[in-house]
């Protein structure tokens, strides 16, 4: 518990506002929190206490909120999913108890086999994975390495979420990429893999066609969740050992990808942003679909690939964002106008 309530980042959020004359300290005290941090607890018991609160906080507490949501107030939940009131999850006791059950259980196996990988690879490079000291790293150095992590994240889920955990499909004709490069060709028969057969058996959401809640994202067999959460997040990050990556940006790291399962996996229309939604709103069509499609998160691999189900990609997001900064952008402008009239 001392080592959660220490932990900078967690007090940092819960800091006050930052005004221009609040904000030296807020830093200071944020260099503080964590150079006390460093100094009082080794780095293996920074990475796995900070990375199991930060799934606390980011996943599980909203998972919850949310579940009570929409099952303490179904007629308004339903109004705001994305397919309705039968997207609702189970009301019986049991099933939700199950359900809870087995995501605890694969959150404990996630911090256990990272615990076990952490503790093997520092004791066999003589050091520790993540760079963990007083120093901070610079804002630029925490942008390009967030920026790689995320890519390659990106890039291990999508593959191993198509080939190893549903199957190779063909392209879908929703991408313009895939009329030219990808011909529609006849689907070869071949055996699913273990990690297929398991998916599908235990993945509860792609039984039905309702959309996924975000307790859903960690009810699925140990092994098939592994692939498909655990290693996209933890290999891009021993990648990056070799080029120092430091542990605040690794809490970083885990912190966003966290929220931004969560929020994909909500299954609500209200998603704060276009991009955001549009994720939410893919994630959503991809349990309804039954696993046709959209395999990745962001859906940029999904559209190169042809793989996108739903009658939107991310194209389509972007383009909606750019048009709403532009519609904003117009609007300043005739007001200085106006103003200056």
């Amino acid at each position: 518990m001392d080592v959660l309530l220490s932990l900078p980042i967690v007090s940092y959020f819960f800091s006050t506002s930052l005004t221009s004359w609040s904000t030296s300290l807020n830093l200071l005290f944020f260099y503080m929190t964590w150079t006390t941090l460093v100094l009082s607890h080794s780095p293996l018991k920074i990475e796995l206490v900070g990375t199991t609160a930060l799934r606390i906080v980011l996943w599980l507490v909203p998972s919850l909120l949310f579940l009570a949501f929409d099952t303490l107030l179904p007629s308004l939940s339903g109004n705001i999913k994305q397919n309705g009131s039968s997207a609702l999850p189970p009301r019986d006791a049991y099933s939700l108890v199950s359900l809870t059950g087995l995501a605890l259980f694969n959150l404990a196996l996630e911090t256990a086999v990272e615990a076990a990988a952490s503790l093997g690879l520092s004791t066999l490079l003589g050091g520790p994975i993540f760079r963990t000291s007083t120093t901070l790293p610079l804002p630029w150095q925490m942008i390009k390495h967030l920026a790689l992590l995320f890519t390659a994240r990106e890039i291990l889920t999508y593959y191993i979420h198509r080939y190893l955990l549903h199957g190779h499909h063909p392209p879908s004709s929703l991408s313009p990429l895939s009329k030219r490069n990808n011909p529609p060709t006849k689907r070869k028969r071949n055996n699913p893999l273990p990690t297929t057969t398991l998916h599908t058996r235990y993945a509860h959401a792609h039984h039905t066609t309702t959309t996924p809640s975000s307790l859903l994202l960690k009810t699925d067999h140990p092994l098939p969740y592994l692939l498909h959460r655990f290693a996209p997040l933890y290999l891009p990050a021993l990648a990056l050992h070799f080029w120092s990556l430091h542990m605040l940006t690794f809490l970083v790291y885990v912190a966003l990808a966290t929220l931004e399962e969560t929020l994909s996996m909500s299954g609500y229309r209200v998603v704060p942003g276009i991009l955001m939604g549009g994720m939410a709103r893919r994630t959503a069509v991809h349990y309804a679909s039954g696993g046709r499609g959209n395999f990745g998160g962001w859906g940029v691999l999904d559209w190169v690939h042809g793989t996108g189900v739903g009658g939107r990609h991310v194209v389509d997001d972007l383009r909606d964002e750019t048009g709403k900064h532009r519609v904003k952008e117009r609007g300043k402008g005739k007001v200085g106008e106006a103003v200056g009239g």
